[in-house]
């Protein structure tokens, strides 16, 4: 009996971290006026596998399955698609739409640290805003986040059409772009060599592969001097760089935000900005988040491509982030009181006792075993819990409790709500 290579059960101080990094985000993305969604698991395969999805790269890591009815079904490998389809789905949602979730994605890709076949994910996503403000929000977001989180990152940004648009200009046929930044987007984890290898296998002529490895294997040059180098500077695509280049300056974000002319993200979807966060200090290399511009994947899903879907998301890699936070100590809420019934007949004022403390919202343990008093308060006094209240047939009678503060070694006997106040008076001071 074991666990599915890639897949893990949580708990513990595993499980608690967790819940703390889910709350800090949930609480920042409400702050931010992003609205709760959550989306299905299983997708009909033909939407998973659409050619407007995640593209070849993604589609080989896909758990696929059959229902009873034969139908051809597939799990989500991201947020983003069944995103997508709900919007299609929703027309009459208010514009701007932006929402926010944090689910269960499944992919069947290699397994190593910070990379699960079982995976939580966390996206928002914003519908409805063509500018560049949509950008800069996300990546201000995204800076909030990990300053929450006391994670250093650098976001690194490019534009895929700016990207595209180079390339063209050094003669890269327009039927190979995708193909060709794709390539691109491997530079870091292939190198150069690997790079050229992939483009000879594309059949790009030697001239233009030539023009493309100076590119790659250059100083990364600022968005003006390439968009001046290959005389695109009015092109769609240097429009839009430089519009968030503009905005990213003038909010202040220009140290965390590095415009990185290689990044291409590798799925096949984005059509405008792509932007990828890592760890500032080099110490985690895994990507702790990404994301961009989608602007087609709705209206093709509808087939209405006039119809306009502006659209641009975020992911946090949360395992990632995880994995790096899981080296930090961690401090979890402590046991503020625990309740031992004494003998059998204090068993039902102990749960009612427990239950007017934590309506009081005091964190309180109730000793459930039939081990000796002795032992309980031992072992309180190891769990540095400083509240006993003990419970038994005369007290519960009575309404009342003894409070045992193993603190200050003093026992007062009490009613509940006087114990309550007691404890919590203590807590603030």
């Amino acid at each position: 009996m074991q666990n599915v290579k890639g897949t893990y059960d949580f708990f513990g101080p595993d499980q608690a971290l967790r819940k703390k990094v889910q709350d800090v985000l949930t609480e920042l993305f409400e702050l931010y006026t992003f609205k709760g969604m959550e989306t299905a698991v299983l997708n009909e395969l033909d939407l998973l596998a659409s050619k407007y999805a995640g593209g070849d790269e993604i589609l080989k890591e896909m758990y696929r399955l059959t229902d009873q009815g034969n139908r051809s079904l597939g799990l989500r490998y991201d947020l983003t698609i069944p995103f997508a389809k709900t919007i299609a789905l929703n027309p009459g949602l208010e514009m701007p739409y932006k929402r926010y979730e944090i689910g269960k994605v499944f992919r069947d890709g290699p397994v190593k640290k910070g990379r699960l076949r079982e995976f939580l994910q966390c996206d928002v996503d914003m519908v409805g805003i063509a500018g560049p403000e949509a950008e800069a929000e996300l990546m201000q977001l995204a800076v909030d986040a990990f300053g929450r989180l006391d994670i250093p990152i650098v976001l690194r940004w490019n534009n895929r059409r700016f990207l595209g648009d180079a390339l063209a200009a050094m003669g890269v046929p327009e039927d190979e772009l995708s193909s060709v930044i794709l390539t691109l987007d491997k530079l870091a984890k292939i190198g150069l060599e690997g790079v050229e290898q992939e483009l000879a296998q594309k059949g790009i002529s030697d001239g233009v592969k030539q023009a493309m490895l100076a590119f790659a294997s250059g100083e990364k040059l600022s968005l003006e001097a390439i968009a001046s180098r290959y005389g695109i500077s009015d092109s769609p695509g240097a429009r839009e760089a430089a519009a968030l280049e503009k905005l990213i300056s003038e909010l202040g974000l220009e140290q965390t935000c590095i415009f990185d002319p290689f990044l291409s993200r590798g799925l096949s979807f984005y059509t405008g900005t792509v932007y990828e966060i890592f760890d500032a200090s080099g110490v985690f290399t895994s990507s702790l988040g990404a994301g961009g511009r989608y602007d087609a994947i709705i209206g093709k899903m509808i087939g209405r491509e006039d119809v306009s879907y502006p659209t641009v998301g975020l992911s946090f890699g949360m395992e990632s982030i995880l994995e790096v936070l899981r080296e930090r100590p961690l401090v979890l809420p402590s046991v503020q009181a625990i309740v031992v019934p004494i003998g059998e007949e204090g068993k039902t004022g102990a749960l009612k006792a427990a239950e007017e403390l934590r309506r009081a919202g005091i964190r309180t343990a109730l000793e459930t075993g039939s081990r000796k008093l002795k032992k309980s308060l031992a072992a309180a006094s190891d769990k540095d819990i400083r509240y006993v209240v003990l419970v038994g047939g005369d007290e519960a009678a009575k309404g009342e409790v003894r409070l045992k503060d193993m603190r200050e070694s003093k026992e007062s006997l009490l009613a509940v709500q006087e114990a309550a106040a007691t404890i919590l008076a203590q807590s603030s001071g």
